[in-house]
Formats: C-alpha cells, sequence, structure tokens
C-alpha cells in the first residue's frame, strides 16, 4: 500500500438499483457525508423495483444529491483526490446514470476516475465503524441479489468460496412476503412481524448442495412455503402469518449461520464479517452474535443504514483501490452482470 502524506478524499456515486447516492469518504474509514435518495415508495405499489422507472428517477435526482454530499462534507470538486463510483453489476440503466454522472465529473475536473464493483463496496462497509477490522476474514454478502461467502484475502482481493444456486436470501425475503400478504420491502416487514411469531410453529427445509458445502439454496424453501399456504387454503385453515414469517425466516438464517460458521472454521480464521441489505435483520445479526461468541470468532457488521445501498461504502472500496493504482478511462460501461474479482 502507498505511503500516505495527505488526505484522500473520494467522492463516492451509487445508482445500481434504486437508491441515489453520494458521499464524501476520507481516508477510507471517515465519512464526510452520506446522502441517499431512496425510490421505495415509488416502486412498493408494484410489489418490486421496475428498472425504468428507476432509472428516470437517477437522472433526475443525482446531480442533486452529488452537490448536497459535497456540502455537507463542505466540500468542494477541488478538494477531491478522485471520483468512484458503482459499475456493476445492477440494473444497467440504474447504473449508467451514476457511471455517466462520474465519468462527466472526471472530463471536467481531471479527478482520476475509479469503477467499484457493488458487492466489494458492500464488503467495506465493515470498515468505516470497524476501525481494528483488517483483512483476512470471511464475509457474508446477503441482499436482494447475491449470497455470497467470500474470504477477503486483502483489500480488493476476494475468494468467492459458496453463492446461491437459484433464489438470493433476499430475493427469497420478497416472494414470500408478497406471498403471505406483507408487500415490498419483504426483507424489514417479515423481520418485524417475525418478532410476534413462533419460529418453531412450522418445520421448513434446510437446503444443502451436494459437494459443495458452502453454497446456498432458497428456492425449495420459497416453494415449501408456497406448498403450505396452498394447503391451508384447500384444508380451509387459517394461516398465522407471524408464525410462518418467522418458521420462514428462521429456516434462512439457520442455513446462512451454519454455512458461514462452518467456513470461518474451516480456513482458519477468528474473524468473520457480514454485508448487504440482508444484513440488517435483527434476527439474523442476534443469530450470528450468539455463534461466534460460542465459537470465539470476533463478529462485524455495518450499522443498518451501511448494510442498504449507499455511496460511503462506495468511497471506501475507491478509496483502497486508489492505493493499489486502479485507474479507468472514459470507455468505462456499466456492466450489469460484473463478478466479485472481475475487472476491466
Amino acid at each position: 500500500m502507498l505511503d500516505r502524506k495527505e488526505d484522500i478524499l473520494i467522492l463516492a456515486i451509487e445508482s445500481s438499483c434504486d437508491e441515489t447516492a453520494a458521499s464524501v469518504v476520507r481516508n477510507g474509514r471517515e465519512v464526510l457525508s452520506n446522502v441517499i435518495y431512496s425510490q421505495i415508495a415509488l416502486h412498493t405499489v408494484y410489489g418490486g423495483v421496475v428498472p425504468e422507472i428507476a432509472s428516470r428517477k437517477h437522472i433526475e435526482k443525482i446531480n442533486q444529491v452529488i452537490e448536497q454530499a459535497l456540502a455537507v462534507a463542505d466540500k468542494s470538486f477541488g478538494d477531491m483526490t478522485a471520483v468512484a463510483v458503482t459499475y456493476g453489476p445492477g440494473l444497467v440503466g440504474a447504473l449508467l446514470v451514476g457511471v455517466s454522472a462520474a465519468k462527466a465529473i472526471s472530463f471536467a475536473t481531471g479527478l482520476p476516475l475509479i469503477g467499484v464493483h457493488h458487492i466489494e463496496g458492500h464488503i467495506s462497509a465493515n470498515f468505516i465503524e470497524n476501525k481494528d477490522l483488517e483483512p483476512p476474514f470471511v464475509c457474508l454478502v446477503v441482499s436482494g441479489g447475491h449470497s455470497h461467502l467470500v474470504v477477503v484475502k486483502d483489500y480488493g482481493e476476494y475468494e468467492i468460496i459458496g453463492r446461491t444456486r437459484d433464489d438470493a436470501a433476499g430475493e427469497a425475503f420478497d416472494k414470500v412476503a408478497r406471498a403471505i400478504g406483507l408487500g415490498y420491502p419483504g426483507g424489514p416487514k417479515i423481520d418485524k412481524v417475525s418478532k410476534e411469531g413462533n419460529q418453531d410453529a412450522i418445520h421448513f427445509p434446510r437446503a444443502k448442495v451436494v459437494g459443495a458445502e458452502y453454497d446456498f439454496s432458497f428456492s425449495g424453501l420459497k416453494s415449501a412455503v408456497l406448498n403450505y399456504l396452498n394447503s391451508c387454503e384447500m384444508k380451509g385453515e387459517a394461516v398465522n402469518t407471524a408464525d410462518v414469517a418467522a418458521s420462514f425466516q428462521k429456516a434462512v438464517i439457520d442455513v446462512l449461520v451454519e454455512h458461514s460458521v462452518h467456513a470461518v472454521k474451516q480456513y482458519g480464521f477468528d474473524k468473520f464479517a457480514i454485508a448487504g441489505g440482508v444484513a440488517s435483520n435483527s434476527s439474523l445479526r442476534a443469530a450470528f452474535e450468539e455463534e461466534c461468541r460460542k465459537n470465539k470468532i470476533h463478529f462485524y457488521h455495518p450499522s443498518p443504514a451501511l448494510c442498504t445501498d449507499n455511496a460511503a461504502m462506495i468511497g471506501t472500496a475507491g478509496y483502497y483501490e486508489y492505493l493499489k493504482g486502479t485507474r479507468h478511462g472514459f470507455d468505462l460501461n456499466a456492466v450489469p452482470n460484473l463478478r466479485l474479482g472481475e475487472r476491466l
């Protein structure tokens, strides 16, 4: 890593899905501003994110959010060291808005341009509030589109050891929430209603993938919930929504915790972190707290506000990419299916 004599200020932009966000981050771990415009209210009526609506709203809000991030940090473009932006994975139209804004800023100011992987951003969110956390460690990334178990070998150096074979955990939460009438977004609503239910009321399956001990599969669990609901309807039995939500959530958490702790022990680490939108789930956090304590594993997690999409995490990841010498040209493009560790 390069020697640093002056502060490095990263202007970061995130627009991979339905949050328009900008942030100013100093030296990788100090957030001077973190502005987020959320579109949840716009998409709730549709039961999920509508890509075209998301892209149009990003166009409308991106400049305002960037200006506000600079104002809150009391900085100008001239104070920045570089501009970092999410370029994948995500919704292609949404990504293009952020990438285009970052390229325009880079062109107009001469600031170096750094493309950041969205999942790398989520992992890096752990560095903001956990000043003592350093690689190597194992990180579980759980969100609406991703369920990855990752060995963080060094800053910007990753090995994916487990991934979902079908639905991501967050996707399963959304689908089950819709099925039991809770609506969108599913994760927070299931987390809330589960507190009123009995997590042992219904036994739902915990899937394992033969020959891939760290991989996940939640499609069968989702189908089991739907089958249970259909069975109740056919028999004329009442459905206890809180019990279904709590039992489903327990099944997801059991698998995530078992695979993750197994990986940490097998790889010989004593540090484990979680990241992504589902990482804000209170029951998941509590389960990891308990299991890590039992196994003498140091448990790290971002605050809930840094689990969901935000630009501060992109600024932190961008900082370490900057130190490594990562620079992108004006041919930087959105890559909706970008894999972790892949570089342009």
